[in-house]
Protein backbone atom coordinates (compact mmCIF):
# COMPACT_ATOMS: atom_id res chain seq x y z
CA UNK A 1 0.00 0.00 0.00
CA UNK A 2 1.38 2.83 -0.98
CA UNK A 3 0.17 6.44 0.09
CA UNK A 4 0.64 9.57 -2.15
CA UNK A 5 1.58 12.63 -1.04
CA UNK A 6 -0.87 15.52 -2.33
CA UNK A 7 -2.32 18.93 -1.14
CA UNK A 8 -5.11 16.81 0.00
CA UNK A 9 -3.88 14.15 2.34
CA UNK A 10 -1.73 16.97 3.57
CA UNK A 11 -4.94 18.38 4.84
CA UNK A 12 -6.35 15.13 5.92
CA UNK A 13 -3.64 14.26 8.32
CA UNK A 14 -3.24 18.16 9.75
CA UNK A 15 -6.52 18.19 10.31
CA UNK A 16 -6.46 14.99 12.24
CA UNK A 17 -3.87 16.28 14.52
CA UNK A 18 -6.05 19.33 15.25
CA UNK A 19 -9.08 17.51 15.81
CA UNK A 20 -6.78 15.15 18.00
CA UNK A 21 -5.01 18.34 19.53
CA UNK A 22 -8.49 20.02 20.05
CA UNK A 23 -10.16 16.58 21.72
CA UNK A 24 -7.10 16.10 24.27
CA UNK A 25 -6.86 20.29 25.54
CA UNK A 26 -10.72 20.36 25.85
CA UNK A 27 -10.17 17.18 27.90
CA UNK A 28 -7.12 18.79 29.70
CA UNK A 29 -9.31 22.02 30.74
CA UNK A 30 -12.14 19.62 31.72
CA UNK A 31 -10.22 18.18 34.36
CA UNK A 32 -8.21 21.22 35.41
CA UNK A 33 -11.75 22.77 36.37
CA UNK A 34 -12.91 19.71 38.08
CA UNK A 35 -9.67 20.08 40.16
CA UNK A 36 -10.71 23.49 40.59
CA UNK A 37 -13.50 22.46 41.72
CA UNK A 38 -12.34 20.13 44.32
CA UNK A 39 -9.83 22.79 45.81
CA UNK A 40 -12.83 25.09 46.34
CA UNK A 41 -14.88 22.40 47.98
CA UNK A 42 -11.91 22.09 50.84
CA UNK A 43 -11.24 25.73 51.35
CA UNK A 44 -15.70 26.24 51.90
CA UNK A 45 -15.18 22.84 54.18
CA UNK A 46 -12.35 25.09 56.09
CA UNK A 47 -14.18 28.14 56.07
CA UNK A 48 -17.40 26.97 57.22
CA UNK A 49 -15.81 25.09 60.25
CA UNK A 50 -13.59 28.60 61.03
CA UNK A 51 -16.72 30.16 61.11
CA UNK A 52 -18.58 27.85 62.90
CA UNK A 53 -15.93 27.66 65.37
CA UNK A 54 -15.72 31.55 65.49
CA UNK A 55 -20.03 31.60 65.95
CA UNK A 56 -19.41 29.67 68.84
CA UNK A 57 -16.74 31.11 70.62
CA UNK A 58 -18.94 34.58 70.11
CA UNK A 59 -21.95 33.17 71.47
CA UNK A 60 -19.67 31.84 74.54
CA UNK A 61 -18.44 35.88 75.01
CA UNK A 62 -21.95 37.09 74.94
CA UNK A 63 -23.73 34.62 77.13
CA UNK A 64 -20.20 35.68 79.59
CA UNK A 65 -21.09 39.17 78.99
CA UNK A 66 -24.97 38.93 79.36
CA UNK A 67 -24.45 37.30 82.80
CA UNK A 68 -22.04 40.17 83.87
CA UNK A 69 -24.39 42.74 82.87
CA UNK A 70 -27.10 40.96 84.82
CA UNK A 71 -25.17 40.61 88.08
CA UNK A 72 -24.39 44.84 87.36
CA UNK A 73 -28.10 44.82 87.16
CA UNK A 74 -29.11 42.75 90.55
CA UNK A 75 -26.41 45.07 92.42
CA UNK A 76 -28.06 48.42 91.86
CA UNK A 77 -31.34 46.30 92.33
CA UNK A 78 -30.09 45.56 95.81
CA UNK A 79 -29.03 49.03 96.73
CA UNK A 80 -32.08 50.31 95.81
CA UNK A 81 -32.38 51.01 92.29
CA UNK A 82 -35.91 50.03 90.88
CA UNK A 83 -37.44 50.70 87.97
CA UNK A 84 -35.95 50.03 84.77
CA UNK A 85 -33.53 48.30 86.32
CA UNK A 86 -35.75 45.71 88.13
CA UNK A 87 -37.61 46.06 84.22
CA UNK A 88 -33.75 44.99 82.51
CA UNK A 89 -33.35 42.32 85.29
CA UNK A 90 -36.75 40.48 84.39
CA UNK A 91 -35.94 40.41 80.66
CA UNK A 92 -32.28 39.59 80.60
CA UNK A 93 -33.36 36.60 83.00
CA UNK A 94 -36.44 35.58 80.62
CA UNK A 95 -34.37 35.91 77.90
CA UNK A 96 -32.01 33.93 79.55
CA UNK A 97 -34.21 30.99 80.54
CA UNK A 98 -36.04 31.09 76.33
CA UNK A 99 -32.37 30.27 75.16
CA UNK A 100 -31.44 27.79 77.83
CA UNK A 101 -34.72 25.71 76.94
CA UNK A 102 -34.14 25.90 73.18
CA UNK A 103 -30.93 24.35 73.17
Amino acid sequence: MTIEVTPQNIILCFTLIGAIIGITAYFAKAVRWMDRQKKQDEEIKALRDKHNADQKYINDELTLLTYGVLACLKGLREQGCNGPVTEAVNKIEKHLNEKAHEN
